[in-house]
């Protein structure tokens, strides 16, 4: 289960897509406010302590050039800023160990195949995943197939729970 703001359709899938490639960071404070008014994103919220994490799905090294920016990563810590969560955001605990084909193009399936093993918990850094609650941070979420993926990669990294939210659903 994801838990969303929006649907991803007009006004908000053009609002995505300028934030994603157009350079604009400073969005992600809009975004984060829209998720902490959605119904169960505050309760998620509440419920990690100090030693659980907020972690944003990672970007390959390509597309970080790309875009200049992890749109993600600007989002996860505009969530925690604005929650006033006492969780810690983190952006080097989940890693992107291999670049991927954009999932816009490929079905359900295809993009299972394409993000199998994409995502890994740095190895160093284990210990202190073990046991902890994990609020992981997306900014659309299509077929779940990234969320799922990554949230897989956290769990046989130690995480005790993993929380998904991103911002936007594809309908």
């Amino acid at each position: 289960m994801c838990l969303v703001a929006v649907d991803y359709a007009y006004p908000w899938s053009t609002l995505m897509t300028r934030y994603k490639f157009g350079a604009m960071p400073g969005w992600a404070t809009f975004f984060a406010g829209l998720l902490l008014r959605s119904p169960d994103v505050p309760q998620a919220l509440a419920r990690l302590s100090a030693d659980d994490f907020i972690i944003p799905i990672p970007l390959s090294a390509q597309r970080l050039q790309e875009r200049g920016f992890n749109q993600t990563w600007e989002l996860a810590r505009a969530l925690s800023t604005q929650s006033r969560s006492h969780a810690k955001s983190r952006a080097n605990l989940l890693l992107r160990v291999r670049h991927t084909l954009p999932q816009t193009s490929l079905d359900r399936k295809a993009r299972l195949l394409n993000l199998k093993g994409a995502f890994h918990v740095d190895p160093l850094l284990t210990s202190e995943l073990s046991g902890k609650r994990v609020l992981l941070v997306d900014d659309v979420m299509t077929s779940g197939a990234s969320m799922f993926s990554a949230a897989q990669a956290l769990k046989a990294g130690g995480a005790a729970e993993v929380i998904a939210v991103a911002f936007a659903r594809t309908p």
